[in-house]
């Protein structure tokens, strides 16, 4: 921007063909240029978006295909436009959709084109806070600003040049040269979130929550730092339909912090079962597709199936291929003398099968068979406690593998002593056990063997450590006594 001549701003509006810059079109565009006290230039034009408005969008706005169909093409006035852009800063209404439709726009049309920008919701939530909506038309209502042709790119560049004069009047410590300095968080923040609670962050490791205007969670991610992770989702600029929607309702952060990169891991998988986010994706692919299950029939007969997992089924053990678990039931009816009957392969439903009163065993007998069959293959799986630093220097983070089952994790006093486990299970929170968990767990665990406490139970009912592990000396010395 040159800063020789007196500041000036492009107050912009776009109507569009939808959300998304990258598959969506212009189809009117205004422009108001403003010193900061009155308006110095007006311009608006329809433009041809080349693709059909949808009926929904027509809805809206009231534009429709015959409104533009002699309209210029973008590209036609994208010179024109370039010009009134140009060393201004351009400021919107939730100004990150206005500006990466016209950047793309402008970018097609061969022309480089950036600026810094303003967003008047921002700026609105700096100078009123505490109002009850930022939506232009609502601002317009709360402060009696007159509003015409709502929804159409003129109507609306007009009601947001007022709105900007009325905060510029308000502005008595120039809040909006700060918003406009070029690495300003401000520039990138998504147009709801309160800068507070960003500063608030901290800059360890941890979990964040993204809430909507509700409260409610839409995004959890873990973080090394849990203050850069966050900043890093506003920077750049993608044009995504998803990102923009996403950053749009992003009101609220929260956050907890955890003493190591395992613990947000694991911490972030859980919440992400647990609350099930609108915008988390990957975690909730990585899950195995099948299970070994045990149920019992109408009878009171065990059965063990192979099925595929949901969400909330618990089952002896996951398995990312059928084959694997059809091996392990093999095995079961081998080593356990469990009858084929009462053993089920493939992927059918888990309904209980009935089975002929002729041909059945002695069923507590069976039944004895099978729940042997399960205790040992249980025994046969490692338990152990995964100690690591915590979320200060008098506290220890801990991990509790049970069986080969995900327990529960939490924090221990680095001081503090622990009969058995018994002890450590009233220290940690208990989570519901996945692969996903397991897996990380396992993996730190083979790269970190002398933060592994192996537990083996002696006969005094008492855990000790087996007394070939290498094992971390404060945790060795003070964690069982």
């Amino acid at each position: 921007m040159n800063r020789s001549k007196k500041q000036e701003f492009a107050i912009v509006d776009i109507e569009t063909t939808g959300g998304n810059a990258k598959s969506s079109r212009i189809t009117e565009i205004a422009i108001v240029i403003h010193d900061g006290n009155r308006v110095l230039h007006r311009w608006e034009t329809l433009v041809n978006p080349g693709v059909e408005i949808p009926n929904s969008i027509f809805a809206l706005t009231g534009i429709d295909n015959e409104m533009v169909a002699d309209a210029p093409l973008f590209e036609d006035v994208a010179p024109e436009i370039y010009t009134l852009l140009k060393d201004r800063v351009f400021v919107a209404h939730n100004v990150n959709f206005d500006y990466s439709f016209i950047r793309f726009q402008l970018q097609e049309a061969g022309i480089d084109w950036s600026s810094i920008k303003l967003c008047t919701v921002r700026y609105a939530r700096k100078i009123k806070p505490g109002l009850l909506s930022y939506s232009l038309g609502r601002l317009c209502d709360y402060l009696d600003i007159p509003i015409e042709n709502r929804h159409r790119a003129g109507g609306d560049a007009d009601a947001t040049a007022i709105l900007f004069a009325y905060l510029r009047a308000l502005d008595t410590t120039q809040v909006f040269q700060e918003m406009i300095k070029h690495k300003a968080i401000d520039q990138r923040f998504p147009p709801h979130l309160d800068r507070k609670e960003f500063e608030q962050l901290p800059d360890t490791a941890g979990v964040y929550y993204f809430h909507d205007r509700n409260g409610k969670v839409i995004y959890v991610g873990k973080a090394v730092n849990i203050k850069k992770r966050v900043l890093s989702h506003f920077t750049g600029n993608n044009i995504q339909a998803q990102r923009q929607n996403f950053l749009k309702e992003i009101y609220h952060i929260s956050y907890e912090s955890c003493g190591t990169e395992l613990m947000s891991l694991l911490l972030e998988c859980a919440e992400i079962k647990r609350l099930w986010p609108k915008y988390n994706r990957a975690l909730k692919r990585y899950e195995p597709k099948f299970g070994l299950f045990c149920y019992e029939d109408q009878n009171g007969y065990l059965h063990l199936a192979i099925g595929k997992m949901n969400r909330i089924q618990d089952c002896i053990q996951l398995f990312q291929r059928e084959y694997d678990a059809i091996q392990l039931l093999q095995s079961f009816m081998k080593e356990g003398e469990i009858s084929a009957q009462f053993c089920h392969f493939g992927t059918a439903s888990l309904a209980a099968k009935s089975v002929s009163r002729a041909d059945l065993p002695d069923k507590a007998l069976h039944n004895t068979r099978v729940e042997r069959c399960i205790d040992e293959w249980l025994k046969q799986r490692p338990s152990y406690v995964f100690i690591d630093k915590g979320r200060s220097i008098e506290e220890k983070s801990c991990i509790v593998i049970e069986n080969g089952r995900f327990y529960g994790m939490g924090y221990i006093d680095l001081y503090g002593q622990y009969a058995d486990l018994a002890d450590i299970r009233t220290q940690v929170k208990v989570y519901p056990s996945n692969h996903y968990m397991m897996e990380l767990v396992r993996q730190m665990a083979e790269r970190y063997p002398n933060k592994v406490h192996f537990l083996t139970q002696n006969p005094a009912g008492l855990i000790a450590a087996e007394p070939d592990t290498d094992y971390d000396k404060i945790a060795t010395d003070k964690l069982f006594q």
